[in-house]
């Protein structure tokens, strides 16, 4: 299994660039960046949290560029990109460039938001934002592979275009569908290329080996290949690790938090020692 890190940068501790460097350096396999445009003041999680602290994301494409800049093997991704909170073709523009300017090396985790006063700040209503995501998913994916590229759907809708550069990977980068909710995995094979829960809310390691299994058994039944799960948000426990790759994880995004850069390295080495 794959390990991976992802964090909320921001304000604090390392900038993207030197964090990319140190994730390489320790070996390991991803760097991925969560994306909020804005956090609106008075919005709220679902127990009543504040939403501050996600206020603190930098744009993940641009980030990600910093990244590429300075790594040459460390994959970069997406955890996730608010599909819904933005233009088609202009994310698709955003990820062919930088999976060409990276080599290759990009991974488009993809979802809906959960965040309803910031998705309604961008025009898009929340009852309707999976089908919403699955119509711009669907229309980048044919912007990446056709050299003339056109959708008709209810929320997008557009004639024959051209735009360039293509992805480096073909036909495209990996579309990672982000969400544990009970219909994630028919928007998987619908649209998306893996699966991309988050750990916190899986009641336990059987929960996941037992959506895993399902999950390939149907692709199998369609003719598909195996489906790759990426899993956000692990603990740092080694035990816990095991069980996720044994229940069918193939990579694990540690979440780094916040704090000084003598903090977060230290922490980057220990987890590289266990890992």
């Amino acid at each position: 299994m794959d390990m991976g890190i992802t964090t909320f940068a921001g304000s604090y501790g390392l900038e993207p660039p030197e964090l990319g460097r140190a994730v390489e350096e320790r070996g390991f396999e991803s760097l991925f960046f969560p994306e909020h445009t804005h956090i609106p003041v008075h919005s709220r999680r679902a127990d009543g949290r504040s939403t501050r602290a996600y206020a603190e994301t930098y744009d993940p494409f641009v980030a990600l560029s910093a990244v590429a800049a300075v790594t040459r093997t460390l994959m970069l991704g997406t955890g996730v990109c608010l599909v819904t909170q933005r233009d088609p073709i202009v994310t698709a523009k955003e990820v062919a460039s930088l999976d060409r300017l990276s080599g290759g090396r990009f991974l488009f985790g993809v979802g809906a938001g959960w965040n309803r006063m910031e998705l309604a700040n961008h025009g898009t209503d929340a009852r309707t934002r999976m089908a919403l995501l699955s119509e711009r998913v669907r229309a980048m994916r044919r912007i990446w592979t056709d050299d003339e590229a056109e959708f008709h759907g209810e929320y997008v809708d557009f004639d024959p275009v051209w735009s360039w550069p293509k992805p480096s990977q073909r036909p495209h980068p990996p579309v990672l569908v982000g969400g544990n909710g009970p219909g994630v995995e028919d928007r998987v094979l619908a649209y998306g290329d893996g699966w991309f829960p988050q750990c916190g809310p899986l009641a336990d390691v059987d929960e996941l080996r037992e959506r895993a299994a399902a999950l390939r058994r149907r692709a199998a039944d369609s003719g598909r290949g195996p489906v790759p799960i990426t899993v956000f948000g692990t603990p740092s426990d080694k035990s816990l690790l095991d069980a996720l790759a044994e229940a069918g994880a193939d990579r694990c995004l540690l979440l780094l938090p916040p704090g000084p850069e003598s903090q977060l390295l230290a922490t980057l080495d220990e987890w590289a020692r266990h890992a």
